[in-house]
């Protein structure tokens, strides 16, 4: 908007110029049809004419001077108006290029420093990296080493464990082999104590049997039709809980009544028993109990 009011503004004074110049250019000619026209009424003063004349061509000289010099200087004005303009829009455009380049300028710093400080971060990351990845190869190392040696002191122990227990294991057999011959003959004892106890007491109640051993009544009755199927034992258990033993004489003498009198009822064997089998027990019968 200011470029072209100074654009009207110029072209006005160029056309003022041109009018005034225009207006000078006929007054000049006016004034010397005067002054020829004086000069022919008055020949007489010819001096004072040629001086009129002279100074006629003195003020046109000068009056053209000040047009040419009006005409050159509404040029020169609109030089100067333009070049102030374009100055003013040199210093608009530069202000504002220069504060672009200003802005592009702080970016690019600012973007240089943020790609410095990421390459500085990524740095640091990786030397991180680096250090906890050779720390855990450090601790995966020594956990190695240390399975590896609890691995070693395991394989040693158990081995010194197998060799005693190989030691033990000999030792156990020599005293087994020394304890199962002594409980051998420990059983072999107290079985003929077992044995003599009742072929001495004759009768006797099976409770008070497995008292006297430390048995349990059933141990006594096991081992009682063990022994009556050995051989080595020969009685019966009646019903109330009674073991009445009977010796092979007395068996002897009871199937020779029966072959002597052919036929015998149970009565009469039962009245006859006790004239052939003999129920006191012997005199002097205790055996210490185990």
């Amino acid at each position: 908007m200011d470029i072209d009011l100074l654009i009207y503004f110029s072209v006005a004074i160029i056309i003022l110029t041109i009018i005034c110049t225009a207006l000078l250019q006929v007054l000049a000619k006016r004034n010397e049809r005067a002054n020829v026209q004086n000069a022919e009424v008055e020949p007489q003063g010819q001096p004072r004419q040629l001086r009129r004349v002279g100074a006629v061509r003195n003020a046109r000289r000068r009056m053209q001077e000040n047009a040419n010099h009006a005409n050159h200087r509404p040029e020169e004005n609109d030089r100067q108006i333009y070049q102030d303009n374009d100055e003013d829009e040199d210093h608009k455009i530069g202000t504002k290029k220069r504060a672009k380049l200003a802005a592009k300028a702080e970016k690019k710093i600012q973007r240089e420093a943020a790609e410095r400080e990421r390459e500085e971060h990524k740095k640091r990351e990786q030397f991180l990296q680096e250090e906890r990845d050779k720390q855990a190869e450090k601790e995966r190392v020594e956990e190695l080493r240390a399975e590896e040696a609890e691995k070693k002191a395991r394989e040693e122990k158990e081995r010194q464990e197998y060799e005693e227990y190989l030691k033990m294991k000999e030792a156990f057999s020599v005293e087994e082999e020394g304890y199962e011959q002594e409980n051998r003959e420990c059983e072999e004892n107290l079985l003929q104590e077992f044995l003599a106890y009742i072929k001495l007491n004759k009768v006797l109640v099976l409770e008070d049997l497995a008292a006297h051993f430390g048995l349990k009544t059933a141990n006594v009755v096991e081992r009682i039709q063990e022994l009556q199927a050995n051989g080595n034992l020969t009685g019966v258990i009646d019903d109330r809980g009674k073991f009445i033993y009977i010796s092979e004489d007395e068996l002897e003498a009871v199937a020779k009544f029966m072959r002597q009198r052919g036929r015998v009822s149970i009565t009469e064997l039962a009245e006859n028993s006790n004239n052939l089998i003999n129920l006191t027990p012997a005199k002097n019968c205790s055996i210490p109990a185990k």
